[in-house]
């Protein structure tokens, strides 16, 4: 590992953004407007495989900010605070502090922690400073989606860019240390709020809606939800998520209205992003820094009849991740299957700072330096309906899936346990039609498939395994 001074050691600006899934110009989405993101994939990396831990936010959050998978950090849901779980987790702020740098935080970092003031006090060595601001600027209740006509500062996001600016200007007096800058993005979180002029930048007649609207032939109902948080908002009209009959699921121009709404949302963020790294490079500092820009997950559109997040499908998992970093090839779309929980190893790699030990991620440096370079074989992902945790691996063709019951990695893997299973061929069915778990033409692939599953879970016990003796040795210090 590469030592580094002070003064040589890389700034970082971190900007997570809530539910923003890979729906940005340069990933392909004719009907983005993301100059900004777009932009700045063409200055770094565009990591095309990435995938979530848990397609929610706590889980998602915890395990990148920790390096650790959801059976370690024990966080499975929004109501979990990683701290009480776990408290002997060390999150990444944490030893960046212990290597000599700032650290300060805006927005949504974390998922939102009752018993930890500060926002996870031990994270910054900065205070945290909440900068929160109303919902709405003129809707009353809680509509899915708002557009008014006024300025960016009006919502939380707009208004918190200016503390993120002045906390720039700050860290440009004084360089004695290198920061880590994080700067949490709301939108496209539901409900879809932003300013008129970003709604105004779209046609909502030309957005089509999804295809496949109904469950993948032979798979579970548990795979999927009924789209309840969705159905809170109080302008959704009543929908069966799980009906094969189009007059039951919500109409075409409901549907055009909500993705207008998320695609309005995505313009506002590409907005404020603008205005940070616009301002990271009038005070000189953009040639020093790293940018690391992630959506905590992904987000369904109305495939498979679903609207937001909650499942292990490829609409849910898959995430958006940009990193730019200073001196490194330009304009490069890595292909390896990769997680968030690499984030962590490879922004310390960059750093010249010594990479833990315990965490679960591998550093992706090397396909910053090659983008066909493969650093993994496959990334995997989890998500619990109830009692039964779905495992899922992803591989570049394939998506393999096994619902377990009354199971969790820190437990031998027992397939006797196993009540469902799952396989998608992306090759031939990108979106998800039917599941091939237990057909003829699949057998050795599915073979296969199962066989890297079994070796994925007895890795997982291992490692919790050796997580929980370090836990053990870290309570009698």
């Amino acid at each position: 590992m590469l030592s580094l001074s002070a003064q040589e050691k890389m700034n970082i600006l971190f900007i997570p953004v809530d539910d923003l899934k890979p729906n940005i110009g340069a990933c392909g989405n004719p009907f983005a407007h993301t100059p900004v993101m777009d932009k700045l994939a063409s200055e770094g990396a565009l990591f095309t495989s990435c995938y979530v831990q848990q397609a929610v936010s706590a889980p998602s959050r915890a395990s990148l900010m920790t390096g650790l998978r959801p059976d370690r950090t024990r966080v499975w849901g929004n109501t979990t605070d990683f701290r009480e779980v776990n408290p002997n987790v060390i999150t990444m702020p944490e030893i960046l502090i212990q290597n000599g740098y700032h650290t300060q935080a805006f927005g949504k970092i974390y998922h939102k922690l009752d018993s930890q003031p500060g926002h996870d006090v031990k994270s910054w060595s900065i205070p945290y400073i909440n900068t929160p601001r109303p919902t709405f600027a003129v809707s009353k209740g809680m509509p899915m989606a708002e557009c008014a006509d006024v300025p960016d500062e009006t919502y939380s996001d707009g208004f918190m860019v200016e503390h993120v600016i002045k906390a720039i200007d700050n860290f440009a007096r004084d360089k004695s240390k290198p920061f880590f800058l994080a700067a949490g993005l709301l939108k496209p979180h539901l409900p879809f709020v932003a300013p008129k002029k970003y709604w105004d930048l779209f046609n909502r007649d030309e957005f089509p809606i999804e295809e496949v609207q109904q469950m993948a032939k032979n798979s579970p109902k548990f795979a999927y939800h009924d789209s309840r948080y969705f159905k809170t908002h109080t302008d959704v009209p009543e929908f069966d998520s799980y009906s094969p009959n189009k007059d039951e699921r919500l109409s075409d121009d409901f549907q055009r209205y909500a993705i207008h709404g998320y695609h309005a949302a995505t313009a506002y963020t590409d907005a404020n992003i603008g205005k940070i790294i616009a301002h990271l490079e009038k005070r000189g500092l953009r040639d020093n820094t790293i940018i690391v820009l992630w959506g905590d997950h992904g987000w369904h559109l109305g495939d498979h009849g679903l609207w937001t997040k909650m499942t292990n499908f490829e609409q849910a998992t898959r995430c958006l991740f940009l990193m730019s970093v200073p001196g490194k090839m330009k304009g490069i779309k890595p292909t390896t299957p990769c997680e968030f929980i690499d984030i962590f190893p490879t922004l310390f790699e960059l750093c010249g700072i010594e990479i833990p030990s315990w965490i679960d991620g591998k550093s992706l440096v090397k396909s910053l330096k090659n983008p066909d370079y493969q650093v993994k074989s496959y990334a995997m992902s989890q998500f619990p309906r109830g009692n039964t945790m779905g495992y899922t691996i992803r591989t570049p063709r394939y998506r393999y899936t096994e619902w377990i019951k009354d199971f969790k990695t820190n437990q031998k893997y027992d397939p006797s346990l196993v009540v469902a299973r799952e396989m998608y061929d992306y090759e031939k069915d990108p979106k998800e039609t039917v599941n091939i778990v237990d057909e003829e033409e699949y057998k050795m692939a599915e073979k296969e498939m199962k066989a890297l599953f079994k070796q994925c879970m007895e890795r997982e016990y291992d490692a919790n395994v050796a997580y929980d003796k370090r836990a053990s040795w870290q309570k009698t210090r």
